[in-house]
């Protein structure tokens, strides 16, 4: 009954052949109007994302909290109970790629852009104490005394870096990997969002119901992916400008999107064995390159000891910090701006890296699978950031005109967060040519993130179009891997950076409601498996 329904939802012949006509309509339909409204008149899409905004985070970001918080704790149940040598495949399978293949794949598609872009300016901002922003930089310091600007603050600033880039965002991940990974591999329904809802609704995921619920997961996908497009490329545009003196504008940034996304979909076009892997490995090694110019240019000693004690106060404090609330419109102002930001932007990108990691997972144990994508990537993002941040931070306690003149706080306290990567890359030595070298690896790197990110989406958004097909036709691949370029386009044109943070935060609502649904339906599956 249920393959047979399967069958027919995806097109035999013609146009569509290969996708669900009726999914891949409504998708291109909603994105091409969204794009067309904004071109048309970019002041009151800007006005509309600001206004759309302010109401998710005046009014929901309870659920955003809730729903992290949730996905987090059933990991934790679900890897400490009888559950977890449970195969996702056949008992007798094996996986599909070898480890550290897995791992480079599992870092890649999951944090990218983010991490070179907010590497810096993130526990920058938490260690000022200005409310340049117009609200305190960092609450978390300030209830704990941390005012001074100081190692202390330092530490605290790390340790909120910590918690938007550690466990609770990759715990959606998780979820929504290991029920796909789950019902598709082990279930063998299709490598959908719907799939997880079998449980709860039966065989009407195959209908109008499933369909939603995997349309929702699409939109989430490009507004994500989206999101860090427009980061990666005003970054990039930053580089270019340091290097070459490229106008760093929106125009090079529109034409940076546009060259990217055309690799990222040929990427895509290749398949996940070919240049997705390929890529996801060379971003490896170039990722550890540049981590070991920061470590070893930097205070070496120094940051050994400042990110074990940063990471230990992180974890000390991890489960009061997941599940605090704002109580006073200062500190609501800095969670919003930041903490649901950070959520919505993980709830939205789940449903596309999930289905990624659930991919390239198929034979591993549910106890393997959690671990795995849970820690290793997390720990690796801690490490980097620690090493990044720390540097600027040891910059700026150290500066020879005081504490905060070293110039890269002056750019973070003006919001120019592109540059500050770029500013302590040029503050850490004195060699030109360094410095140039560092510079030009920090901007390739942004390119290669660039294009797994993209391809790894195009290649999921398609996936969910063809009802599951792991080879979803390709030139729906190329449709959707440049319908993302444009998007994030668009969005950077409305009103950049905020436009992008507001995509990311609206995408996200949907997906959560959807998130929570597959929770209850793996737990209710699993309860059942023999």
């Amino acid at each position: 009954m249920s393959g047979a329904r399967h069958r027919r939802a995806t097109a035999d012949a013609g146009l569509w052949k290969g996708l669900n006509p009726a999914m891949a309509l409504a998708a291109k339909g909603v994105v091409l109007v969204f794009v067309l409204a904004t071109i048309r008149d970019v002041d009151a899409a800007g006005a509309v994302f600001g206004r759309m905004r302010d109401w998710i985070e005046g009014t929901l970001d309870w659920f955003y909290i809730l729903t992290v918080c949730a996905a987090a704790f059933t990991c934790l149940f679900l890897v400490c109970s009888r559950f977890g040598r449970i195969r996702l495949g056949d008992d007798a399978s094996e996986p599909e790629f070898r480890t550290s293949s897995w791992i480079a794949m599992l870092f890649s598609a999951g944090i990218g852009i983010g991490v070179l872009f907010f590497s810096i300016a993130e526990p920058l901002f938490y260690f000022d104490a200005s409310s340049a922003a117009g609200y305190p930089n960092n609450p978390f310091a300030d209830m704990a005394g941390a005012v001074l600007p100081d190692e202390q603050r330092a530490v605290h600033a790390m340790r909120v870096t910590y918690f938007h880039w550690g466990i609770h965002g990759w715990a959606a991940y998780v979820v929504v990997g290991l029920c796909l990974a789950y019902f598709g591999f082990r279930k063998k329904l299709p490598l959908t969002l719907r799939s997880a809802l079998h449980p709860l609704i039966g065989d009407r995921i195959y209908g109008p119901t499933g369909d939603l619920v995997d349309l929702l997961a699409v939109f989430g996908g490009v507004f994500g992916i989206a999101t860090s497009l427009g980061l990666g490329a005003s970054q990039m545009a930053t580089g270019l400008n340091v290097l070459f003196d490229v106008d760093p504008g929106v125009v090079t940034q529109v034409g940076l999107i546009a060259a990217i996304s055309l690799a990222a979909t040929l990427s895509a076009v290749s398949g996940v064995k070919r240049g997705i892997r390929m890529l996801s490995e060379w971003n490896i090694v170039l990722s550890i390159l540049l981590l070991g110019c920061f470590l070893f240019l930097g205070p070496f000693t120094w940051l050994v000891q400042f990110v074990a004690t940063s990471i230990g106060a992180y974890l000390w404090r991890v489960v009061p910090m997941g599940f605090w609330i704002a109580d006073t419109p200062d500190q609501a102002a800095w969670q919003n701006a930041w903490t649901i930001f950070y959520w919505g932007w993980w709830i939205s990108w789940a449903p596309f890296v999930g289905t990624f990691i659930a991919r390239i997972s198929r034979g591993r144990t549910l106890r393997e699978f959690i671990l795995g994508v849970l820690f290793v990537p997390t720990g690796l993002g801690l490490l980097w950031f620690g090493v990044f941040g720390g540097n600027a931070l040891h910059l700026e306690l150290n500066a020879a005109g005081g504490v905060g003149t070293a110039g890269i706080l002056e750019l973070v306290r003006a919001a120019n967060y592109e540059a500050a990567l770029y500013a302590t890359i040029d503050r850490m030595t004195d060699v030109g040519w360094l410095a140039w070298a560092m510079s030009a690896m920090a901007t390739l790197l942004l390119a290669t993130w660039f294009v797994t990110s993209s391809d790894s989406g195009t290649l999921v958004i398609t996936t969910f179009l063809s009802m599951g097909n792991a080879h979803p036709p390709r030139r729906f691949r190329i449709v959707w891997g440049l319908g993302v370029g444009a998007v994030a386009a668009v969005l950077l044109l409305a009103d950049g950076l905020q436009a992008l943070q507001t995509a990311a935060i609206a995408a996200a609502l949907p997906v959560s409601v959807v998130l929570l649904f597959m929770i209850a339906g793996l737990l209710r599956s699993l309860a059942r498996d023999p």
